[in-house]
């Protein structure tokens, strides 16, 4: 599993500051077509980034996707996208040249060194519960010199001169517009409620088609799954960190019962960039891994679930558009509140009796499964979050988006002289 911390992601920047001067440079005198759109996304071709190029598709002919290697490039064949490798020098001329870049997780989504100048679309990758961008320590710490406070000032100041160039970032709703704004340190104008596109696909056709899609693809990916029930459990990326909630030999096997006995599959979505083993100790076929590898974006997969369990994770937003019952496993609370923060308070979104065991986990799951009312309750409580955070639930996010480019990037005001060569 792959693994990644602030720390030593921000030693790599500061090293790499003589190919962001250069890649400046070059992009002070490159002219920017307005015609031309790169897209890349951390996660692969998916995501809000794919479902914002589905939008402009056939409109916008000059498209092209920057990839991080060969299952990425195949991927975008399958999916009839032209691509050129982000590390290329192909792909650094791409990035310089093009009017409109698109991103969901951050500048290296494409070719970071020539993105200066154009019109950056920051499709983020979910709705914050915890701290993030400037308002989290996180973001400032360095691997180089970690104790010095000058350093992580430093960095702090990079950090908004980097995010400061976005100049479209869509917002679920006014709540969640505010964190973003806070979290880039970016104006009112360019953090607009129009939606976020890669939740569209929760919102798209009848829910029992979505739930039969959302069913199909994930018995595609871990096999039959007949008419279980089917459980998530996603805990959130700790910054290169363990979770601490991975479950012990006593609690797998807990939850084993607990599977048996109301004919239910647990599917375990570990974090990307995190570290952890999700393996029992005995295999059981009730347990299935369903990591990034088999499945890039588990959003879509959300409509054909019974229950989902997490900690700290944007999926409790996402899921509250299906909208799913959600057990909040979250061992390390005031640790992780500590050490990372929240918008708001854990309870605002948890309640106010979060699980710290497995074995509570396993007794909240057990009600869920087994009582028509603690379902119900839990699923208004979904209803009640998704209130408070999606202003939209129509399925039209993306062309909402699309066409806030296209009004910006069209008026010769809201550009640059150089972004409409």
């Amino acid at each position: 599993m792959a693994s990644f911390s602030f720390g030593d992601g921000n030693a790599r920047k500061l090293l790499a500051l003589p190919l962001y001067a250069a890649g400046r440079l070059l992009t002070l005198v490159v002219p920017r077509a307005r015609d031309q759109w790169v897209f890349g996304s951390a996660a692969g071709v998916t995501e809000g980034a794919l479902a914002l190029w589905r939008e402009t598709q056939p409109r916008e002919q000059r498209t092209v996707w920057l990839t991080d290697g060969v299952a990425q490039e195949r991927a975008a064949a399958a999916l009839g996208i032209r691509t050129v490798p982000k590390h290329s020098w192909r792909g650094l001329w791409r990035t310089a040249r093009a009017g409109v870049v698109v991103v969901t997780h951050g500048f290296g989504d494409v070719n970071r060194y020539g993105v200066s100048g154009a019109y950056i679309v920051q499709l983020w990758h979910g709705i914050p519960l915890k701290r993030i961008g400037i308002d989290s320590p996180e973001t400032v710490r360095s691997a180089i010199l970690p104790d010095q406070e000058a350093m992580r000032r430093l960095i702090g100041v990079m950090y908004r001169s980097a995010t400061r160039r976005i100049r479209l970032l869509p917002a679920a709703s006014h709540l969640v517009r505010a964190r973003l704004e806070s979290a880039f340190s970016l104006p009112d104008e360019s953090v607009p409620v129009l939606g976020e596109p890669r939740v569209d696909v929760l919102s798209q056709g009848s829910p029992e088609e979505r739930r039969d899609r959302a069913r199909t693809a994930i018995a595609e990916a871990t096999g039959p799954i007949g008419d279980g029930r089917l459980l998530l459990y996603a805990p959130t990326w700790r910054d290169g960190d363990a979770d601490p909630a991975i479950p012990a030999p006593e609690d797998w096997a807990l939850l084993g019962a607990l599977l048996d006995r109301h004919d239910a599959i647990l599917l375990v979505r570990s974090h990307p960039l995190g570290a952890g083993e999700y393996t029992p100790p005995v295999p059981d076929p009730r347990v299935r891994l369903l990591g990034s590898d088999l499945v890039a974006d588990v959003t879509p997969l959300l409509s054909g679930l019974d229950v989902l369990i997490t900690d700290y994770s944007s999926l409790a937003y996402d899921s509250s558009l299906v909208p799913l019952p959600v057990v909040y496993l979250a061992p390390d609370e005031a640790a992780y509140a500590a050490r990372r923060g929240f918008y708001g308070t854990y309870a605002d979104v948890a309640g106010d009796d979060p699980a710290t065991t497995w074995a509570e986990a396993a007794a909240q799951l057990d009600r869920i499964l087994g009582d028509d009312e603690s379902r119900c309750a839990r699923i208004e409580q979904a209803r009640r979050l998704d209130a408070r955070v999606h202003a939209f639930r129509d399925g039209r996010n993306a062309h909402r988006v699309y066409r806030a480019i296209v009004d910006a990037t069209r008026h010769p005001r809201a550009t640059s002289r150089k972004d409409t060569v």
